[in-house]
């Protein structure tokens, strides 16, 4: 593609020459010839196809296999369609060259990169170690994102990003927190799916927070801005989008409330696992941390009491409520609803009968307004405690004292006999 290559040293020689007879014509104020060409991709591998030690030091940076094998280097593209201070320009060049302009090519993915996280960043602070094009894609060496050599392949994109996210130096200097979310990422179910089964379907960092307009949670237009998060997680899981939307948590954030469960309340962001029997032991907290109440009075129940201990058999909060399609109790499509009640307890309870069903797995014992009939029953079990413990605590006290006075008399009896006996 390059043509034969030229031998280096001659080609040294031959562009320093043409750069001194150059300058020479531009002192002496000699007629200019025709300006010259720009320098083809024959004459910049002259010099960068293998590394070349500078006269000053240093080394000139080895390009011509990277380019080659590059989708750039495949489309046939010039060096100075990049680097196009060069276009028009005389060799040698200088050492340090402007940084090529990537939206002469890819206006569309610049234009959304310069909204994105990263790119402010880099405006807020010239030294912002924030990832730019070259960062993700390579400088010579890039490849079409279906390579599976790409940094930008599917299965490559988690370890780009680790780069600079698992790097805690970058974030040293920046006003982000640092985390080691890609070690979260790994360990969860969609990291090991990616990973280890290798699928292709499994989410990578830009399935969720987008490719080159990667923008902050708080931001509206974000991927990852709660109110986004279930479209974006419905990329996906479709069918259990399409469940939520019809529930109590969708109708509340489409309502304006900024606290309404999403997904990643539930399932988190990251270090996402599998609903399995240990997801469900420790689903009570994760609903816990909106439904305080509900928790503490479901905790004091059999239900509750039995699942705290470790069997994950007993119900919990989805095995009533239902998963993701949660309704209140007054819609009749509501799985505790009156009409659906009986229903659901017969999927633990396959006897439950209307009676049985009016269990109830939130009782509580300390309010009135709830349930009164529990709550003086519960006052009058607690009167009926207290009382026994008084009751016998004071007898044992009173005969603890009864049984002492044989003991006395008795140690008495032994010290007057010896007293006689000695006398």
């Amino acid at each position: 593609m390059f043509g034969a290559r030229k031998p280096i040293g001659l080609s040294i020689i031959v562009m320093g020459t043409l750069g001194l007879c150059a300058r020479a014509r531009a002192e002496t104020g000699a007629p200019a010839t025709a300006a010259p060409a720009s320098p083809s991709n024959e004459d910049c591998l002259a010099c960068h196809a293998e590394q070349v030690e500078r006269a000053g030091g240093g080394s000139l940076p080895a390009v011509g296999h990277a380019f080659a094998g590059s989708v750039h280097g495949q489309l046939d593209m010039a060096c100075t369609d990049c680097h196009a201070d060069l276009q028009g320009k005389d060799l040698p060049h200088p050492v340090k060259l402007a940084a090529p302009d990537c939206a002469q090519c890819h206006e569309e993915a610049v234009k959304a990169y310069d909204q994105s996280v990263h790119a402010g960043a880099r405006r807020l602070s010239p030294t912002s170690q924030a990832a730019r094009c070259i960062d993700c894609h390579g400088v010579h060496d890039i490849l079409s994102s279906k390579d599976p050599n790409s940094r930008t392949y599917h299965f490559n994109v988690a370890a780009t990003c680790s780069k600079c996210h698992a790097n805690q130096a970058v974030f040293a200097s920046s006003r982000t927190p640092a985390a080691n979310i890609p070690a979260q990422f790994r360990d969860s179910i969609h990291g090991r799916a990616l990973n280890q089964s290798g699928l292709l379907v499994a989410p990578n960092c830009a399935t969720c927070h987008g490719n080159h307009a990667i923008r902050r949670a708080s931001d509206e237009q974000s991927e990852v801005n709660r109110r986004n998060i279930p479209k974006t997680c419905g990329s996906c899981h479709e069918g259990i989008r399409n469940v939520y939307e019809t529930s109590v948590h969708a109708a509340a954030l489409r309502a304006g409330n900024p606290r309404a469960a999403v997904c990643s309340d539930c399932h988190t962001a990251h270090d996402t696992q599998a609903a399995d029997q240990s997801f469900k032991m420790t689903l009570v907290s994760e609903c816990g941390t909106c439904h305080q109440e509900s928790m503490r009075t479901f905790r004091d129940t059999f239900h509750g009491k039995v699942s705290a201990l470790g069997f994950a058999r007993a119900a919990t909060c989805a095995d009533c409520h239902d998963a993701h399609g949660i309704l209140p109790k007054s819609n009749p499509r509501s799985t505790v609803s009156d009409a659906r009640r009986v229903e659901t307890c017969r999927k633990c309870h396959a006897g439950a009968t209307p009676m049985f069903s009016q269990y109830d797995p939130h009782a509580d014992a300390h309010s009135r307004a709830h349930d009164p009939a529990l709550f003086y029953v519960t006052r009058a079990m607690k009167l009926l405690l207290i009382s026994v413990f008084a009751f016998f605590g004071l007898h044992t006290i009173m005969w603890l004292g009864r049984s002492l006075v044989p003991v006395r008399k008795a140690r008495t009896a032994r010290t007057e006999g010896k007293l006689d006996g000695d006398g």
